[in-house]
């Protein structure tokens, strides 16, 4: 039974036995003995190995020993006399199962530019810092599942490939089997998705909100948590072509029931993943930004403030700044304004509430002004929103009013009418940008750099 080199850092003791599996960091030689450095991706840290001469076909076996290469050894834990760690391994066997090139490897031991990396995404994961950034998501989908567990809420898995555009943004990716060369050849002036493979239009999914709301119907507490698709195209730090979103909806809850759900839930996995990854986040904290620690602490130990969007453009119309987009009511938050917000003026997390129904979704709540929806924004320090959300119209004839207002194909949605038709109750939810909530967590500045393998404009490599 090989051991995880996390668990011999923290928990291993002088005289015992173990096996460790892994990858090589690093080499060190003198006349009598070798070091090396093992990591296994468990963390941050590596576990020093201690080579002895008397190990059989000891210099063979050393010039083989690059960065890069895999390999088990077995030995015995001793106490170190090197600083920050409290054991190494004496190692008693070697096996090596793959070999490394030293000239080609393109990890050495010196630092990368993430572009760099991102170009040898198959091997990027070796790194420090990608290391730790993985780690952390990982923690991070953990709290997630567990927060609504402990909850009861039901995790329900809404569909990939759909006929609905839940946004209604228009940037979508359509899904078919069409033979589009023999189209073109035939110079149809019009495609006939009759003939595709579900017999209409479907494309992969924005969102899983409407989906959620159907199940919530249902079963009252629900959330999904799975990829989505943007066919945006958006060459930024802040932009992926593919996502995970955590979206739960409540039935039986307000939009004051969604805000409280949604600040507790942050501070449940902020704190989750602190004492989860202690040392990820303070090499975080060390190396990439050093808002890391501060930034979660704020978010765990201060309560959220609460705004109506027409106090914030208020307070945004009142302040001794100039803004690159202006601000007048009925604009849509930019990042600017949002970041003021929460680092300038209140200087910790704010929730923004009943923004004007004109900039917000057709299935938002109409508010009794008729000119504002029960919409909600959670504002964070150092990104801007990390999460939106609303308590959704449950009125039927609201409902279609606002459909006829948008131009929306009624017809398309006639299963999200039948949910107000057939015992239609309040209900609530939001969505979080998985990744967006990784990069904050971490300070990463590109959004690629905490997803295993990036989905961009013109880029879909592995």
């Amino acid at each position: 039974m090989t051991n995880r080199i996390i668990n011999i850092l923290r928990q291993g003791k002088p005289e015992q036995k173990i096996k460790i599996q892994g990858w090589i960091r690093t080499k060190r030689e003198l006349k009598e003995f070798a070091f090396i450095e093992v990591n296994d991706g468990s963390s941050l840290a590596n576990l020093q190995v201690v080579l002895n001469q008397d190990l059989p076909d000891y210099q063979t076996m050393v010039k083989r020993l690059n960065t890069g290469v895999s390999l088990a050894v077995e030995g015995e834990l001793v106490e170190s006399p090197a600083k920050g760690q409290k054991v190494e391994l004496k190692a008693d066997k070697v096996e090596i199962f793959g070999d490394c090139d030293a000239e080609t490897y393109p990890l050495q031991k010196k630092r990368h530019s993430f572009e760099f990396l991102r170009s040898i995404g198959h091997l990027r994961g070796r790194t420090n810092t990608i290391g730790a950034v993985m780690r952390v998501r990982n923690a991070c989908a953990n709290a997630i599942h567990q927060f609504f567990q402990n909850k009861g809420f039901l995790w329900v898995h809404t569909p990939i490939i759909t006929a609905s555009d839940c946004e209604g943004a228009g940037e979508l990716f359509t899904v078919s089997n069409l033979n589009f060369e023999q189209i073109l050849q035939a110079k149809k002036e019009k495609i006939d998705y009759s003939e595709d493979f579900f017999g209409r239009q479907a494309y992969l999914t924005v969102s899983g909100q409407l989906e959620a709301e159907i199940m919530a119907m249902a079963f009252e507490n629900v959330y999904t948590f799975g990829p989505t698709f943007r066919a945006e195209n958006s060459n930024t730090s802040r932009h992926l072509a593919e996502f995970w979103m955590v979206e739960p909806e409540m039935a039986f809850c307000d939009l004051e029931g969604d805000q409280n759900l949604a600040e507790e839930f942050l501070k449940y996995v902020f704190n989750f993943v602190l004492n989860s990854c202690p040392e990820d986040l303070e090499f975080f904290n060390q190396r990439i930004n050093q808002n890391v620690l501060s930034n979660a602490d704020n978010i765990i130990n201060n309560e959220f403030a609460r705004i109506t969007y027409t106090e914030a453009i208020n307070l945004l119309e009142k302040c001794d700044r100039t803004f690159e987009f202006p601000v007048e009511w009925g604009i849509d938050l930019q990042s600017e304004h949002e970041r003021y917000l929460a680092e300038q003026l209140f200087k910790k997390p704010v929730i923004v509430t009943n923004y004007p129904k004109d900039i917000k979704a057709f299935y938002m709540r109409l508010n009794d002004d008729q000119k504002t929806v029960s919409a909600m924004d959670i504002l964070a320090p150092n990104i801007g929103e990390i999460i939106g959300g609303s308590q959704r119209e449950e009125r039927l004839d609201v409902l279609e009013s606002r459909i006829a207002d948008l131009e929306i194909d009624r017809d398309s949605l006639w299963w999200y009418l039948d949910l107000r038709r057939y015992g239609s109750v309040p209900h609530a939810g939001f969505g979080l940008g998985f990744e967006r909530l990784v990069q904050f967590m971490t300070g990463m500045e590109n959004i690629r750099d905490v997803i295993p393998f990036p989905r961009t404009p013109m880029n879909a490599e592995f």
